[in-house]
């Protein structure tokens, strides 16, 4: 296997693994309100986590084999979001917070499982 190739199935597994949400709840989540108003807006439109989302649906519908290196280079940039807002976790119930909402627009919902 190239190193392209062992860094690709890096990508996949950490990205199947993080993003814990499946493409149809990833979708209506993207819909509501909370989701739109979580994240960073430039000059008043899209955040770029809802933006973000909309792409991780996309490739959730995706077949492994026809992903291409723009996917595996987005799922990268998930993967380093989710691991660096992980970090950021407030304390307290964070049900109902714009840091949980924020990881959700990017398919990660800390609370899956609990």
């Amino acid at each position: 296997m190239s190193a392209v190739a062992a860094d690709d199935e890096e990508t996949w597994n950490e990205f199947r693994k993080l993003v814990n949400m499946k493409a149809g709840d990833l979708e209506k989540w993207l819909a509501t309100d909370e989701s739109r108003s979580a994240g960073q807006h430039k000059d008043g439109g899209e955040s770029t986590g809802h933006a973000s989302g909309r792409r991780i649906v996309e490739l959730l519908h995706t077949k492994r084999a026809d992903l291409t290196e723009d996917d595996h280079a987005h799922m990268r940039k998930v993967v380093g979001y989710i691991n660096r807002h992980l970090a950021q976790r407030p304390s307290g119930d964070v049900t109902d917070t714009r840091w949980r909402h924020s990881l959700m627009n990017w398919g990660h919902d800390p609370l899956a499982g609990d």
